[in-house]
């Protein structure tokens, strides 16, 4: 049979941005093992400068978890793709200190750029390093391209899904 629409599906690209102005820098520089070695998934690491930062969104997608501790939250991409953001090393144990869920919950829909969690990085640096990690932890059997490390905008390219 003539496939003559085929081409028009193949090679769908969907994008993930960066959460918030930062520095994005290789997951396995990351001080914790569980993500250097991604055990949870491949991925990229951010660090941000300010006494606060508001991490966004940085895919379409739907929450899958909002941690009520704030440190993380998880979004389902409409392609089957997992993202898991997880704010700080070991800031679970803040018990939800320093962060702030900004009226998002599970089963929530959003758009890259949509503000989920504010941090307080002058108070949780105090105690924690706040790393802050993009992990694709089901790539769904896609193509991953992460863009090169380096300063990063809110909104900016860091990964395309394929």
């Amino acid at each position: 049979m003539f496939h003559f629409f085929k081409k028009s599906s193949e090679a769908e690209k969907w994008e993930i941005v960066a959460p918030a102005d930062g520095t994005m820098f290789a997951i396995e520089d990351v001080k914790d093992a569980v993500f250097s070695q991604k055990v949870l998934g491949d991925g990229v690491a951010f660090r941000y400068e300010g006494d606060s930062v508001t991490i966004c969104a940085p895919a379409d997608g739907t929450l899958s978890a909002v941690f009520p501790t704030g440190h993380a939250f998880g979004i389902t991409m409409e392609n089957g793709v997992e993202l898991l953001i997880h704010i700080g090393i070991d800031t679970v144990s803040a018990k939800g200190d320093g962060f702030q869920v900004l009226g998002k919950s599970q089963g929530d829909k959003v758009k890259a750029g949509e503000p989920v969690i504010e941090a307080d990085l002058k108070k949780l640096q105090e105690k924690f390093d706040m790393s802050t990690m993009l992990i694709l932890s089901d790539d769904n059997g896609k193509k991953v391209t992460f863009e090169a490390i380096g300063e990063v905008k809110k909104g900016q390219l860091v990964c395309t899904v394929s």
